[in-house]
């Protein structure tokens, strides 16, 4: 399993080629649209090329269909609304527990014959668990997607494992939790920091789990969890690559289709209430030079300012602004002017010249999710610095926008330097798959990267000065510090032995 860290979304990709104009846009073989399909290539912009074609089973499972013929490759993914975020307090590490328990077998698959059988069709596969949602891919030659299929199909359907096999992979996941975050101070620090930030988000738990709760889980634990949230409405099959659209429906329908339809569970809101004040974690470990994090509450941007402003609108009519989604977009263009491109504000200001502050700084906007979203800013103290020096430092780089704002060329300038440095990851038809699906998990149109151009590329200098100013005060801010404490003697080297098992 590999998740990113937190405080990071699979939406990145889409910002990228958000600020893209529509000339940089490798071109796509032509596709007719099927009849039934919800064709995204709806605006102006994105007129060039045809995009991804979306279909509803005839059990309510997504399947959205990418063609692109330029090497003879296949990308499958299955994408399920369902991760962390949907844990309850005491089984926090399930939703990552199943995913690591869907490779164990099935009615008719033996517990690790999944990834052999991929590997004999000359693919590779993984999987991965976030707070949102859980993913699992093959990439694997074109002309054994039929297989791919059958087998992703049927484990998700038919999922089952003895309790011994359960048994043996949580001590993985207690390995991946003690090698990923028990020995990393900084990972630890976030988790700390993640808890103190969100009060009754589930995003105060961490995707891994709690060792505790890993301690505690049973075999029932993962099969309840698999039982209530895999069901055909709360997924989507997304298929990129060197594939034929009328094809890949038809297997769709033929080897997903026929699971049958189950009710989703009710998700009760759960409404993170406001913060009224600064909160401070601070956070002891061996470590070799100290670290400062702040985390700033954010407003969350609505997928809907994205959709056309009325049920049988013209194709590509934009609803009317949402300034909460406006201060959203703002504030991801703020994060590029500090820390979006080498020599950005950050690195200028706090780690270069003989009076650098800083070793590294940083800053990173979360925008959208299913949850609160955190403007992060973080940094490492210089040899001679505190990590007071750089919480300031870092404080004042904000201030100066909000006092200064910015240029036009600036902005212009990031704008163009995010795209050079992220357009070609358009050539993937593996990052044109996860788009998709990522897209598609937050309630994004599959066109969001060709309406959030627009969007994006409209906001102006005044804006950024006026988030600036607007979000970055005490009441709304969460500072986490890790404090270096000398190394442990006679601590025992870790990763030698692991129990069987992969980590993923």
């Amino acid at each position: 399993m590999k998740h990113p860290k937190p405080r990071h979304t699979a939406f990145g990709a889409v910002l990228a080629l958000a600020f893209a104009a529509p000339w940089t846009w490798p071109a796509f073989a032509q596709t007719p649209v099927l009849p039934g399909a919800v064709p995204v290539a709806s605006d102006a912009s994105a007129s060039a090329a045809v995009a991804a074609q979306q279909f509803t089973l005839s059990n309510g499972m997504t399947l959205i269909v990418q063609p692109d013929r330029r090497a003879p490759t296949a990308v499958q993914m299955v994408w399920v609304r369902v991760g962390s975020l949907d844990e309850v307090d005491g089984t926090s590490g399930v939703a990552h527990a199943l995913e690591h328990m869907m490779f164990k077998g099935s009615k008719t698959v033996k517990p690790g014959e999944f990834s052999r059988r991929i590997a004999a069709l000359g693919g590779q596969e993984n999987a991965f668990t976030t707070r949102d949602y859980t993913g699992y891919y093959q990439q694997i030659p074109a002309t054994r997607l039929e297989d791919a299929m059958k087998l992703e199909s049927d484990r998700f359907a038919n999922n089952q494992w003895p309790d011994l096999e359960f048994q043996r992979e949580i001590e993985v996941v207690k390995e991946e939790r003690r090698m990923r975050t028990e020995d990393q101070p900084r990972a630890l620090l976030g988790e700390q920091q993640n808890a103190a930030v969100f009060n009754a988000s589930p995003y105060h738990r961490p995707v891994v789990g709690w060792m505790s709760d890993l301690d505690a889980m049973t075999p029932d634990d993962v099969r309840d969890f698999h039982r209530r949230w895999y069901v055909p409405a709360n997924a989507a099959i997304v298929v990129a690559g060197d594939v034929d659209v009328a094809k890949v429906r038809a297997m769709a329908e033929t080897y997903y289709g026929r699971i049958p339809a189950r009710a989703l569970p009710v998700r009760k809101p759960r409404i993170e209430p406001e913060q009224r004040g600064i909160r401070r974690i601070e956070f002891k470990a061996p470590a070799e030079q100290s670290y400062v994090s702040l985390a700033f509450r954010v407003p969350q941007f609505n997928p809907d300012v994205l959709r056309p402003a009325a049920a049988g609108g013209a194709a590509g009519t934009m609803p009317a602004a949402s300034p909460q989604s406006d201060d959203a977009l703002a504030l991801v263009v703020l994060s590029a002017l500090l820390d979006g491109y080498t020599g950005a504000r950050l690195e200028r200001h706090l780690t270069q010249g003989p009076d650098r502050v800083a070793d590294s700084a940083g800053s990173y906007a979360g925008f959208i999710g299913r949850g609160p979203q955190l403007f992060m800013l973080e940094g490492v103290p210089a040899t001679g610095k505190t990590p007071e020096a750089v919480e300031a430092a870092l404080r004042a780089e904000i201030a100066r926008v909000a006092r200064d704002g910015v240029e036009a060329a600036e902005l212009a300038r990031v704008k163009t330097q995010w795209v050079a440095s992220e357009t070609y990851k358009r050539d993937s038809v593996m990052a044109q798959a996860r788009e998709l699906g990522s897209n598609w998990v937050q309630g994004l149109p599959l066109d969001a990267d060709a309406r959030l151009i627009e969007r994006l590329q409209a906001v102006t200098p005044a804006q950024v000065q006026a988030v600036a100013g607007k979000y970055f005060g005490d009441d709304q801010l969460t500072v986490a510090t890790l404090r270096p404490l000398p190394p442990e003697k006679n601590r025992r080297a870790r990763g030698f032995a692991a129990p069987a098992g992969d980590l993923r």
